[in-house]
């Protein structure tokens, strides 16, 4: 019996461009896909089109497929760097904001409209994150804060990772040789020393635990309330992509051939991490937590993506491979759909509305 196409197939749509995708988001009314390019433009894509692909109830139970009739709308594209674009974020007053080789924070509406905030000629802008209370970026050895009372601050090291706690108030920016917390009402940094190069990082989402993925492959834990350590390691490569699951109960990670599943609820040093996916050769090289359920976006470096459930073995392709590894991928503020992106350029969004799955309790 052959197998059902990919979901991208029945209920997404996919463009390619000549220019790789650095990161995708979406804006935080979940109507439109930003994918930040190599060649300086940001790409958007609608995430709705008149006669598009749907669900519709199936009588005695169940859904079934209703096929586009219509194709998607065409991307959008806007110029926003002069060389290539290096960071992306929601803005949360809308739109996106994209940090560039050239030096240049911009402000870009989703009509197109767009405004430079910061020019800094000869530098980098290399990260950019966002939260209700404000936005940040990085240069190098120093993170800038933009709000009501801008301020900004030297680290140790050159950033390379940022990221605000799911409150807003508080900014992780990793660097060699650990992490700096920065509360922004306060502005007092308090560092997270651990020797070695921290290459990302991420917030549990009531904010009491941060995990950095460390350049020696392996991840490094804080519990923040008492500042105890968290040693996670085993890995065959490097775990750049992490994910908290919404409930805070499961960390997720790329760094090898299969989804890395750590237990938070609480974590313990002794504890083993669980695996999710598809086993194989092909590293895993982005992961994406749902924001509500128990399920994970997975990209591999062949270009395939699929779903599985933390723990679970069972899996539903998204998009079949490729000849390009999967860069960037992000759920829908409501979780209904996902946008991804590959290092060859090709860009999709794929429909992933509640019906199309049956949630329980991971095993």
């Amino acid at each position: 019996m052959n197998a059902p196409p990919p979901l991208i197939e029945l209920l997404g749509a996919r463009w390619v461009t000549e220019a790789p995708v650095v990161g995708v988001a979406w804006d935080v009314a979940g109507l439109n896909a930003g994918f930040a390019l190599g060649d300086g433009t940001l790409a958007l894509a609608v995430a709705e089109w008149r006669g598009g692909p749907g669900l519709k109830p199936r009588q005695g139970g169940g859904v079934e497929f209703v096929q586009a009739q219509e194709p998607a709308a065409p991307l959008a594209r806007f110029s926003v760097h002069d060389g290539t674009c290096l960071a992306l974020a929601a803005d949360p007053e809308g739109g996106f904001l994209s940090g560039g080789d050239d030096g240049r924070l911009v402000h870009l509406n989703v009509d197109g409209a767009s405004e430079v905030l910061v020019d800094a000629d000869g530098e980098w802008i290399d990260l950019v994150a966002t939260s209700p209370a404000g936005r940040a970026y990085t240069i190098g050895r120093r993170v800038h804060w933009l709000g009501a009372k801008p301020a900004s601050l030297a680290l140790p090291g050159s950033a390379t990772a940022l990221a605000f706690n799911a409150a807003g108030e508080q900014l992780a920016v990793a660097h060699h040789g650990g992490v700096t917390l920065w509360p922004i009402d306060a502005h007092v940094p308090r560092l997270l020393a651990w020797p070695g190069y921290h290459r990302s990082v991420a917030w549990s989402p009531d904010g009491r635990y941060l995990v950095s993925g460390m350049e020696e492959n392996a991840l490094h834990g804080w519990r923040l309330p008492d500042g105890g350590d968290i040693e996670m390691g085993g890995y065959p490569g490097q775990p750049r992509s992490l994910s908290f699951s919404a409930d805070g109960r499961v960390l997720v990670t790329s760094g090898g051939p299969r989804v890395v599943c750590w237990r938070f609820d609480p974590p313990g040093g002794d504890d083993q991490p669980r695996e999710c996916g598809i086993a194989g050769k092909t590293p895993v090289t982005q992961v994406a937590c749902h924001p509500t359920h128990p399920l994970i976006a997975v990209g591999y470096h062949n270009g395939a993506v699929l779903l599985c459930q933390p723990g679970g073995s069972d899996v539903l392709f998204v998009k079949g491979s490729g000849d390009s590894p999967v860069s960037a991928i992000a759920w829908s503020p409501d979780g209904s759909r996902l946008a991804l992106g590959t290092e060859a350029g090709e860009l999709g969004l794929v429909l992933l509305p509640e019906a199309l799955f049956h949630f329980g309790s991971p095993r």
